[in-house]
């Protein structure tokens, strides 16, 4: 997935329109605020998730969905699966068997304001944000293999996927 207009680059709210299309991306959005909602602080996505591969990416970004359709993503995040556990002690997934990642989408504050959505967008890649990852377990920037992943992402009451949003009480 590409990163989107800022090209990863700016730290500015981008247009997400192009990326939210895309067939790679899964997309949750909330139904239109009817009240103001401050959000400041790190934002967390729990997911869970399994791959087809033995390491892989998942990431995430929170976008702000204007009433006119203009989306404007705010932070994202990124976890490698072979560092789900430690960022220096590899450990390769098991293919098939669901786990829970944790994303840290790093801190933002923003208002969401009456008629606004607040959406979150999940996929396997954020490139050229984040490198991409070839999905083979191999050494980043000289495993030349590219593996198509499968990835499925679990929400039920056994595996509860969920944002964390640092809402401010008004």
């Amino acid at each position: 997935m590409p990163t989107g207009a800022a090209g990863g680059y700016s730290r500015l709210p981008a247009g997400q329109r192009a990326v939210e299309l895309r067939d790679d991306v899964l997309v949750y959005i909330s139904a239109p605020l009817a009240a103001p909602l401050e959000v400041t602080g790190p934002v967390t996505l729990f997911l869970w998730a399994e791959s087809s591969a033995r390491d892989t990416d998942f990431t995430a970004k929170l976008v702000d969905v204007l009433p006119d359709g203009t989306a404007r993503a705010l932070t994202d995040g990124i976890v490698r699966a072979r560092y789900r556990r430690s960022r220096t002690t590899p450990e390769w997934l098991v293919p098939g068997r669901a786990e829970e990642f944790r994303i840290e989408l790093g801190a933002t504050s923003n208002l969401f304001l009456p008629g606004h959505r607040i959406r979150l967008e999940v996929s396997s890649s954020n490139f050229p944000r984040f490198d991409r990852n070839p999905n083979t377990g191999g050494v980043f920037g000289e495993d030349s293999e590219l593996r198509r992943a499968t990835q499925t992402i679990r929400h039920s009451g056994a595996r509860p996927s969920r944002l964390m949003l640092p809402a401010v009480p008004r």
